[in-house]
């Protein structure tokens, strides 16, 4: 099972942090700086393999992690995983990134942090893997995209209320609203009709 994934830049600061095993977040932050300094300190020519970290779980748990660019993407498994095959999901992860923002780099992550959610969502789930096949999340993020702009997206969303409340056809605006023993009055809002 796959217990956390974590995404930082070659300073340690975190573009993406997801767990899959509750954790207080002082600690959360703890295992991020853990994580990194584990990371950092070796070699690029070395095993992309070792054991997790003190506060992670230690020896019953693997940090598996690849550097791309300025990023390092980081899969904190257990024992029941296969290093090579996180490894596989590490690159089809990427790549399915690097499909859906054209390059992607760390301002995607940063300024798309949504869109970056729900690629991760279709791949791993509750800590588990969902989709390896990445023409088939990159289709999900297709049809997802155009849903959005069908609905006219979220930030649409105020602006449709606004309109719908402007066209609601009320002869008169009730002054006093009684709803059982709550009785509310409504102030005066034709100046800002």
């Amino acid at each position: 099972m796959i217990h956390a994934i974590l995404v930082f830049n070659n300073h340690g600061k975190p573009r993406l942090v997801r767990f899959y095993q509750r954790f207080p977040e002082e600690i959360q932050q703890q295992i991020v700086r853990e994580t990194f300094h584990l990371v950092l300190k070796r070699d690029d020519n070395i095993c992309n393999f070792l054991e997790g970290g003190s506060l992670i779980g230690g020896s019953d748990y693997k940090l598996i992690y690849r550097h791309y660019a300025t990023l390092y993407f980081v899969f904190c498994v257990d024992s029941s995983e296969s290093e090579l095959g996180i490894l596989d999901l590490i690159q089809v992860f990427v790549e399915t990134l690097d499909k859906c923002f054209e390059n992607v780099c760390e301002l995607d992550l940063i300024f798309h942090m949504d869109k970056v959610h729900y690629i991760l969502q279709e791949v791993v789930m509750g800590g588990m893997v969902l989709e390896t096949n990445m023409n088939e999340i990159v289709a999900q993020i297709e049809a997802q995209n155009r849903l959005e702009k069908s609905e006219g997206g979220l930030s649409a969303a105020p602006a449709r209320a606004v309109s719908a409340v402007k066209n609601i056809n009320l002869p008169e605006i009730p002054r006093n609203i009684n709803i059982g023993d709550l009785n509310i009055k409504v102030p005066n809002l034709s100046q800002f009709v």
